[in-house]
């Protein structure tokens, strides 16, 4: 049987170590939120919406959300957006590779690719402690 002595002391090892635990990844930020972001041109709607039917399920499995999904766009300055543009984000840079570049998802590219002209690229986003600052 452990004696009080001992089980205060693991407590206290218990509680001392959680709190060095929760400080230390309090000092290092998660890292930057990744994006696909793409523009697209619809070329033929019902082979469109079979490619959506199964990218889908492959950007929920890389952990990826929508943000935008083809609402309505306003031109500002320079050349207007195509007819949708789509925002998907990801927990950072590195797993938006691990989408686009998947096996996955290559397999089904093509479907994209004969159903609309497209224009693909993926961004790295910013901390928000870095944003703040000027």
């Amino acid at each position: 049987m452990i004696d009080r002595k001992t089980l205060a002391t693991l407590a206290a090892g218990l509680v001392i170590g959680s709190l060095g635990a929760t400080a230390w990844s309090a000092a290092t930020p998660p890292p930057p939120k990744g994006y696909v972001v793409a523009e697209v041109n619809v070329k033929d709607l019902a082979a469109y919406r079979a490619y959506g039917d199964a990218a889908f399920p492959i950007i929920r499995k890389y952990g990826g959300t929508f943000l935008t999904r083809g609402g309505q766009t306003v031109a500002v300055e320079g050349a207007p957006p195509a007819q949708r543009v789509m925002i998907i984000e990801f927990a950072s840079l590195e797993q938006a590779k691990r989408f686009e570049y998947s096996k996955d998802y290559t397999d089904i590219a093509p479907l994209r690719q004969k159903s609309a002209d497209s224009r693909l690229f993926l961004v790295e986003g910013t901390n928000n402690a870095a944003a703040s600052k000027p």
